[in-house]
């Protein structure tokens, strides 16, 4: 009879693909991963993983062997959660990822929410400027700025959101007015490092005609605090506004852009309970959020206190 812990340690190597991964995933020691996947592979008689010089990687019986692992995984931690979970509170720890844009100025007050309504719910944001594996568990959901188009994997889209260019006001009355697109050759131009442009739908300054970025990062927080202290102008995410009371959109009438962000799962954790419930509530009070910092702007714009306007409660 096969033992659900050795089925537990051999999806973990053969998502993670490598024995030190797996084993920090598992909190064991590398060398017990190896010998519960062997113990497994002689209660089977046949090898479900190679070693080759990617890493590990599953053979075909291994292959033939996931699907019914991860029904079994998915069954077990259905039968985790009692009646009672069910109609309380979240419970244990969800991991997201998120590009740092969404990450640092939306997932904050969301998850803030989320968690004082789930005492018992840790939640982990892992912020990077790139896109998450989920077919090895870096994460049990992330956030993308666009739909993948490859792999076994669920994807909602959450909403639209706004950029446009924004400065400093004090940046603003330090150098010459900018009255359309030909004056913004005339400033410094902050955003991503072109060759660390993960994805296409970041490439905001190719729709400007504009190659040159005189102060670069990776990070979307990072621009924002360059553009808040005066360092130049920028695309900034509409919504990230009311965290600077100082910035100013830029041409607002000639330049816009349209992004979306998309909420994307693994497909074999299509039947996690938990997983569903926690995503629910993560779409719905994301699509709200972003409808109510977009408004807080436009509002704030029209308003003659615009600081006061931005630093309305939340």
């Amino acid at each position: 009879m096969t033992d659900w812990d050795d089925i537990r340690i051999f999806l973990a190597l053969a998502r993670m693909e490598s024995l030190g991964r797996a084993g920090q995933h598992l909190r064991l020691d590398p060398a017990t991963v190896g010998r519960r996947v062997a113990r497994l592979e002689e209660g089977l008689g046949r090898r479900l993983i190679s070693r080759s010089h990617q890493g590990y990687a599953l053979t075909e019986a291994g292959a033939r062997l996931m699907p019914h692992a991860i029904a079994a995984e998915n069954a077990m931690l259905a039968a985790g959660k009692s009646a009672e979970e069910e109609q309380t509170g979240l419970s244990g720890q969800i991991r997201i990822g998120a590009p740092d844009g969404c990450a640092n100025f939306l997932l904050p007050q969301v998850i803030a929410a989320i968690c004082s309504e789930n005492p018992a719910l840790d939640v982990q944001i892992i912020a990077l400027p790139r896109v998450f594996n989920l077919s090895r568990r870096e994460a049990d959901m992330a956030i993308g700025v666009s739909r993948p188009e490859t792999g076994r994997l669920s994807v909602q889209k959450i909403s639209d959101y706004q950029l446009h260019l924004a400065a400093s006001a004090r940046y603003l009355a330090q150098h010459p007015p900018i009255t359309d697109a030909d004056g913004l050759r005339d400033h410094r131009i902050i955003g991503y490092i072109p060759d660390m442009i993960f994805d296409s739908e970041l490439d905001y300054l190719a729709e400007l005609g504009l190659e040159r970025v005189a102060v670069g990062s990776n990070s979307v927080a990072v621009q924002f605090n360059l553009i808040r202290h005066g360092a130049g102008l920028g695309v900034v995410h509409d919504f990230a506004l009311p965290a600077a009371a100082d910035m100013r959109r830029i041409l607002p009438d000639q330049f816009s852009l349209t992004r979306s962000f998309y909420l994307i799962r693994h497909l074999d954790d299509r039947g996690v309970s938990r997983l569903n419930r926690f995503a629910e509530t993560l779409l719905r009070r994301l699509r709200r959020e972003l409808v109510h910092l977009q408004d807080m702007v436009a509002k704030a714009e029209a308003a003659p206190d615009r600081a006061a306007a931005l630093n309305r409660p939340v």
